[in-house]
């Protein structure tokens, strides 16, 4: 089983385009950019899957030369998506995929019901759907098994009309040739579902993207669906390596350097690494 973090930076990427914060100004001085988050993931080095298309899908497709078409086709080694929530940073990037000459989407039915980009790939080209049940196992193109956890009800801004559902956020138990991975982005809470599904991961990639609970002004971390990393770090047992991601641009612990960045390292995590690959030796 392979694994590439195509982004690792929250809504808005870092540095954000409208933000003129030190860390968003220090991000142009250096040219360190994280895009917004998302995987790719195969068990056989054919067959690959997205875990999140964010706006900056395109970029991110361009710069992987394992998700590239061989030269004089258009096949994309793509067979489809899995989102873990129905955020605009999550799915908006779907839309861009339209010219794939067809697609897989996994989701949760509140997740299906509502993210427009599915609708609007729909009109270009094939779009399969596929429910995701949490706790229901199901088969991927390549030799992956998956198996969803419920893991947060916080709905997007856009359907905060749509039917509650303890669903609209879950994260993924991915099983392949040579390991198991956890992916949870968006983790509100460290609750007894998560803890289960992360028994016997090889890693653990989860949320990071707030190190403290009042790092943005005016908004808390839980009250965004994000348990902050002061409170997850003390919670990492030595059963798996844990890498944060979806660090956002307010977030210190990105910087290698910084007090908060020591902390995480110290703790025995990591920071995911923007365009890089998880190491099989961390899979088994």
């Amino acid at each position: 089983m392979r694994v590439l973090f195509l982004g690792t930076a929250a809504g808005g990427g870092l540095p954000q385009w409208n933000c003129g914060c030190p860390s968003c100004v220090r991000a142009r001085h250096e040219d360190h950019t994280r895009t917004q988050d998302g995987l790719a993931v195969t068990g056989d080095g054919s067959a690959w899957w997205l875990l999140n298309t964010s706006p900056d899908i395109r970029t991110q497709l361009l710069r992987t030369p394992a998700l590239t078409p061989p030269p004089g086709t258009r096949r994309t080694p793509v067979r489809g998506v899995l989102f873990t929530s129905a955020e605009l940073d999550h799915t908006l990037g779907f839309a861009a995929l339209r010219e794939a000459e067809s697609l897989t989407v996994h989701a949760t039915a509140p997740v299906l019901d509502v993210t427009p980009s599915i609708a609007l790939a729909g009109a270009y080209t094939t779009v399969s759907t596929q429910v995701v049940v949490p706790g229901k196992p199901f088969d991927l193109d390549g030799g992956l098994t998956v198996t969803a956890v419920s893991l947060g009800t916080k709905k997007p801004r856009y359907a905060a009309t749509a039917p509650d559902s303890t669903d609209w956020v879950v994260g993924y138990r991915i099983t392949g040739p040579g390991g198991t991975l956890l992916y949870a982005p968006c983790l509100p809470s460290w609750s007894e579902a998560f803890t289960e599904a992360g028994l016997g991961a090889d890693v653990v990639i989860l949320d990071g993207t707030f190190y403290r609970e009042d790092e943005m002004v005016g908004r808390s971390a839980r009250a965004m669906g994000h348990l902050p990393m002061v409170d997850s770090l003390p919670l990492l047992d030595g059963g798996a390596t844990y890498i944060y991601t979806h660090l956002n641009n307010t977030n210190p612990a990105a910087w290698e350097g910084t007090p908060e960045h020591t902390t995480v390292t110290a703790a025995g995590a990591l920071i995911a690494p923007e365009a890089g690959e998880l190491s099989a030796r961390l899979l088994g």
